[in-house]
């Protein structure tokens, strides 16, 4: 319960998920430091882990996707913030890109919320809206607007 609440964020009452969403950045801070083999296979496993501890909550608090799982948060946003300069400005976007697609879930993040169910259900639309928090945050590097 440890991880797939983000260290306990999870039980924080009012918006674990934004919470959950913070608990990425200093995990992302540390990972960096690794060489980019480590890094992304440190990314894949923490995905891993994800998809099996956030499957093993929902079954122990017997609820489908309960809000004090923030694990899928933290690997959505970790996704979302590779190749990102260590700037405030570009922390402060990613996480208002990753919180935008986290809750309004566009195409096909909401279908993948709808129609996965168990660990993978609740993981893999946050790694979608992390996908395209990325493909954002690399098209406002790519423009000169994030540095």
């Amino acid at each position: 319960m440890a991880i797939a609440t983000g260290f306990y964020t999870g039980y924080i009452p009012r918006c674990p998920g934004t919470w959950g969403t913070l608990v990425a950045f200093p995990l992302h801070l540390a990972l960096i430091q690794l060489p980019s083999t480590y890094y992304y296979s440190a990314l894949l496993a923490i995905l891993l882990l994800a998809i099996i501890t956030a499957g093993m909550a929902e079954k122990i608090v017997d609820y489908a996707d309960p809000g004090l799982v923030v694990i899928d948060e933290i690997i959505g946003m970790l996704i979302g913030l590779i190749a990102v300069p260590l700037s405030p400005l570009a922390f402060v976007v990613a996480f208002i890109l990753f919180r935008f697609f986290d809750i309004l879930k566009p195409f096909p993040v909401g279908w993948l919320d709808k129609h996965l169910h168990g660990g993978t259900g609740i993981v893999l639309d946050d790694v979608m809206a992390g996908i395209y928090t990325l493909a954002c945050m690399q098209g406002l590097i790519a423009l000169g607007l994030i540095s």
